[in-house]
C-alpha cells in the first residue's frame, strides 16, 4: 500500500495526543476522523486502525526502535517506521523515513517473539498479577485474543425491529451483515463501517454493543412488568437491552454517580423508542435508602479493571495502574454489598464486570456469600476472550431467599 503524507501526518499527530497530552484514544481517533471531509472509507480506516495499532504496540514498538517511551517527534516517527516495515507498507521518500534500518526491525522483531511483554505489548505489573490469577497458560492464550481487533457487533432494538429485518435494511445502506451463533439478536459487521450516519441507526433500530455485553442484561431474567434497578447505569447501554427484553413494561430505574452519563442515556430511550427508564443520580445515602428491598431485579454492571476489553481500549493498557486494580477491589465489595440491599426478598441480582480477573469476579462473589447467607449463587459465566472472540466478561446471578 502507498503511505499518503496527510493520512501518515494525522496519525503521527494523534499519537502525540494520547502519549503526551493522555487524551484517550477513542476521542482522538474521531478528531482524526473529522481532519479532512474528501477522506474516503479507505482512508478514514487506514487513519483509525493505525493510530490503534501504533497504541496496541507501543511497548514492542518502542523496544524495536530504541525510542524507551519518550514521545519526542522524531521518536513517534521511528515509531511509525517499525509498524509501517512489519506491516510491509513501501516507505516514501520523505525526511522523517530516511536511514530506516529495515533488517534490523524484523530481526528485532522475531527475538522478541520469545517474550510475552514484548510480544503481546504489555506492562509488566499486568502481566505478572495476570499469570498469578490465571495462570501462564490461560493468560498467554487470553492476552493475545485481547490484543487482536475488536469486531463491530450490534445489537438489534427488538422494541422496533427484528434480527432479519434490521440485517435487510443494512444491506439497502451498503452495510453487509451476518448472524452471531448463540447470542439472539447480534449481528456482526462484515467489514467496518460508520454504522452512526446510517438511517437505520437514527430511528434507533440498533446499537453497538459487544456480544458479551450483550448477555449480561439476559441474565438478569427479567420480564415484563417487573421493577429493575440499574445501579450503575452509566450512558446505559445495558439499559436498554433490558427495556426492550421487557417489552416496554413495568419500570426499570437506572442509576449513576454522573449526572452527564444519565443525560445521555435519556437521548438513547428517545431514539430506541423506550418508556419505562427512569433516571436518577446517587447523590446522597437517601437515594439508595429509598429504594431499599424494593427491585424484582438489580444489575451491578460494576466498575472495574477493564482487562477484559483491551480489544477495543488498548490505551487501557497503559493507563492503568496496580493500585487502581488494588483499590477498584475494594470499591467493588463495597458496591455489592451496598446494591445487594435493594434486592426484595424473592428477588435476584446480577454481579457483572468486563474483567477476566478472578479477585475481580469469583473472588468477589464468594466473599460476599460467605458473609450474606441469604444470597444464594444461581450460576456465573465466565466469558474469555480466547474461547468467544468477543470480549472478557463475568457475570454471576444471586438470588436473595425469602
Amino acid at each position: 500500500m502507498r503511505l499518503h503524507r496527510n493520512l501518515v501526518f494525522t496519525v503521527v499527530d494523534s499519537i502525540k495526543l494520547i502519549f503526551n497530552e493522555g487524551e484517550y484514544a477513542d476521542k482522538v481517533v474521531e478528531k482524526a476522523l473529522k481532519r479532512d471531509k474528501r477522506w474516503g472509507a479507505r482512508d478514514r480506516k487506514f487513519v483509525a486502525e493505525t493510530i490503534y495499532e501504533m497504541v496496541r504496540w507501543k511497548r514492542l514498538y518502542n523496544e524495536i526502535a530504541g525510542t524507551k517511551s519518550h514521545y519526542t517527534h522524531e521518536n513517534i516517527w521511528k515509531n511509525f517506521a517499525v509498524l509501517a516495515i512489519l506491516k510491509g507498507y513501501k516507505l516514501p521518500d520523505w525526511n522523517q523515513l530516511q536511514g530506516v534500518p529495515e533488517r534490523r526491525i524484523k530481526g528485532k522483531f522475531d527475538e522478541l517473539q520469545k517474550i510475552r511483554v514484548f510480544k503481546e505489548s504489555i506492562p509488566d505489573w499486568m502481566d505478572e498479577l495476570a499469570v498469578k490469577e490465571l495462570g501462564e497458560e490461560h493468560w498467554t492464550k487470553e492476552i493475545h485474543a485481547l490484543n487482536q481487533q475488536a469486531e463491530v457487533i450490534l445489537r438489534t432494538n427488538t422494541l422496533k425491529t427484528n434480527k432479519l429485518s434490521l440485517q435487510k435494511k443494512l444491506a439497502d445502506e451498503g452495510i453487509e451483515t451476518v448472524f452471531v451463533d448463540g447470542y439472539e439478536n447480534a449481528l456482526k459487521l462484515v467489514e467496518r463501517a460508520n454504522v452512526f450516519v446510517t438511517q437505520s441507526f437514527k430511528d434507533g433500530l440498533f446499537e453497538v454493543q459487544d456480544a458479551s455485553s450483550q448477555l449480561v442484561a439476559e441474565y438478569l431474567e427479567v420480564k415484563p412488568g417487573m421493577r429493575v434497578i440499574d445501579t450503575c447505569a452509566g450512558a446505559g447501554g445495558k439499559t436498554l437491552h433490558l427495556a426492550s427484553l421487557m417489552e416496554n413494561k413495568g419500570q426499570i430505574i437506572a442509576c449513576d454517580i454522573y449526572e452527564s452519563k444519565l443525560k445521555k442515556l435519556k437521548i438513547r430511550t428517545r431514539r430506541n423508542n423506550v418508556h419505562n427508564v427512569t433516571t436518577k443520580v446517587i447523590d446522597s445515602p437517601k437515594v439508595m435508602k429509598k429504594m431499599k428491598n424494593t427491585a424484582d431485579r438489580v444489575l451491578i454492571d460494576a466498575p472495574c479493571s477493564g482487562i477484559g476489553v483491551l480489544k477495543r481500549n488498548p490505551d487501557s493498557k497503559w493507563k492503568l495502574q496496580p493500585e487502581f486494580v488494588e483499590n477498584i477491589i475494594k470499591t467493588q465489595a463495597e458496591i455489592l454489598e451496598n446494591y445487594s440491599q435493594l434486592v426484595k426478598k424473592g428477588g435476584k441480582l446480577v454481579y457483572a464486570t468486563c474483567s477476566v480477573l478472578p479477585s475481580e469476579n469469583e473472588n468477589q462473589v464468594q466473599k460476599f456469600i460467605a458473609n450474606h447467607p441469604e444470597f444464594e449463587l444461581e450460576k456465573e459465566n465466565k466469558v474469555s476472550a480466547y474461547k468467544s472472540g468477543f470480549d472478557g466478561f463475568y457475570m454471576a446471578l444471586l438470588k436473595r431467599n425469602s
